[in-house]
């Protein structure tokens, strides 16, 4: 797992985690109890970016659960408080390390694997699906991180449902990088990779951050709008009667 050399600002750095606090959060995410099915920490970085440019705002309480458990189970009643508190800790501070980031700067460092001849790619296992078969290396190296961000567009769905071709632009420059399912799929996947090829990690990553950063602008009105309240009745003054009918002024009864 490699995050971008790529200077993050004070505030974000200050507070982001540490290499070892990646591998520690890694190996904790790795103890959830069985038969939950959690993220890694390399699809948890891309779920969570993928929570944070929502057209609405999310209560952690409600994206949490989808990292202990693909599906959003529960975690047991006598689960490891300690371990549960450690964990979600870690998970906290890097989603407001990646807040911040892409807000104030306009870019972060995305946690993903390189493969090289020193780290290659683990052999999939005899008779399961190589799920990265068919993609560049440039493409297998970004697939799970890019995979969390898809798993978080689809269970939160209200960023792939906007009305915005721009959303949907940015939306096909990550998914170009997941196997892909059909005809439409392939024929897209060609004409990015004509008209916007990506002949290295280091190329993939920018334009990765670069539409992080896109979506989180395109999706920040929607996000911080406040919504007119309508008042079913007129607004009393406090010197006129209550409506209570006690007779006394407003601001002396009821508004007191």
């Amino acid at each position: 797992m490699t995050p971008k050399e790529t200077p993050p600002s004070t505030a974000a750095r200050a507070h982001d985690l540490t290499d070892a606090e990646f591998a520690e959060l890694d190996d904790l995410l790795l103890e959830t109890p069985e038969p939950l099915e959690p993220l890694d920490a390399v699809m948890l970085d891309g779920y969570l970016c993928g929570v944070i440019v929502q057209p609405v705002l999310l209560e952690p309480a409600t994206w949490l659960a989808h990292i202990f458990d693909f599906d959003g189970r529960p975690l047991p009643d006598e689960v490891n408080q300690e371990w549960l508190a450690r964990t979600t800790a870690l998970i906290m501070r890097r989603h407001a390390a990646l807040n911040r980031a892409i807000v104030e700067d306009g870019w972060f460092d995305p946690l993903v694997l390189e493969f090289d001849d020193e780290h290659p790619r683990e052999p999939v296992p005899e008779g399961e699906i190589d799920h990265m078969a068919g993609l560049s290396p440039v493409s297998q190296s970004l697939m799970p991180w890019v995979a969390g961000f898809h798993h978080a567009a689809e269970t939160f769905p209200d960023l792939a449902e906007m009305p915005d071709d721009a959303v949907m632009a940015a939306l096909a420059r990550l998914y170009r990088h997941l196997p892909v399912e059909d005809d439409e799929q392939r024929e897209l996947v060609a004409l990015l990779d004509r008209e916007h090829p990506l002949a290295t990690l280091d190329d993939a990553m920018e334009e990765l951050v670069v539409t992080i950063a896109d979506l989180q602008d395109l999706t920040a009105e929607q996000r911080y709008k406040v919504e007119t309240v309508k008042r079913e009745t007129p607004k009393v003054g406090r010197n006129e009667p209550c409506p209570c009918g006690s007779g006394k002024k407003f601001k002396q009864c009821h508004g007191a």
